[in-house]
């Protein structure tokens, strides 16, 4: 409902604010707060110190930075590729048909990813597929977890898709792989891009399936983080967090800008 009075207005935004700030503003200050201290014994914390930032971006800690990445970005692309091409591909099915797609592909959400973890493992644990203590099985374990929102965002995009343009296409004699890479992508690149943003994210912020498949010359940040905080090393374990949490928004503004412009066109 939209609200146009003054007073509607102030108190619609001092209720998000009310909920915005306890819930989501005050957890993060307390990270950033605690990666910059020396010392939390009180209600506040006292010292300020760049030396746990000195830990969070070099040694091991860069190195789980870049498996993070090249874990996030594998994952993000296969399953935009699996998931973008099923939605596609299920757009053009019967009820029946979709539905099972949408049942395949939402499975691995609608159970804890632990079990996704164990599942993978357990399969690829033997051969003609051995993937485990490799870099492969944590990377595919992301893919499994984030494809469902890359199919999710596509179908819904593609559903919404007017087929005049494609039927304008065809009419004109264009072939059925013309009308896809030409004109019914561009008109998808929007979700597309917002769909990659989605993954990525996702895949950046796993911990649960990771636990149980990473290898120890492949150990995303978020291990690194679990790994530091177990320790009693709260501080690093707060910059390594901040971190991943940069890093993380600075990928997805960069995918902001792609879905920007791809939206002008």
């Amino acid at each position: 409902m939209l609200v146009h009075s003054r007073a509607g207005k102030f108190a619609i935004w001092g209720g998000f604010l009310l909920l915005f700030v306890p819930l989501f503003a005050v957890p993060l200050l307390v990270i950033v707060a605690a990666s910059v201290s020396t010392n939390w014994s009180g209600a506040f914390p006292s010292g300020v110190t760049t030396e746990h930032y000195a830990a969070a971006t070099s040694g091991d800690s860069l190195k789980a930075l870049t498996t993070s990445l090249v874990t996030a970005v594998s994952a993000s692309l296969v399953a935009l590729l699996v998931g973008g091409w099923a939605a596609l591909a299920a757009a053009s099915l019967r009820a029946r048909g979709k539905r099972f797609l949408d049942v395949l592909f939402m499975l691995p959400v609608a159970v804890p990813s632990v079990v996704v973890g164990l599942a993978v493992l357990v399969a690829f644990s033997r051969p003609p597929v051995l993937l485990n203590g490799t870099r492969w099985i944590v990377i595919l374990a992301h893919t499994v977890l984030v494809t469902a929102f890359a199919y999710q965002s596509v179908s819904a995009a593609a559903a919404r898709l007017d087929p005049m343009y494609e039927q304008a296409a065809a009419s004109l004699g264009a072939r059925p792989s013309y009308v896809l890479w030409r004109v019914k992508l561009p008109l998808l690149l929007p979700s597309l891009t917002a769909a990659a943003g989605l993954c990525f994210a996702l895949s950046m912020g796993e911990l649960s399936a990771t636990m149980m498949l990473y290898p120890p010359d492949w150990t995303p940040l978020p291990v690194r983080i679990f790994a530091a905080t177990d320790r009693g090393s709260l501080f690093t374990g707060a910059a390594v967090a901040v971190v991943l949490m940069a890093t993380t928004l600075l990928v997805l503004l960069a995918v902001s800008r792609i879905r920007t412009r791809a939206s002008y066109r």
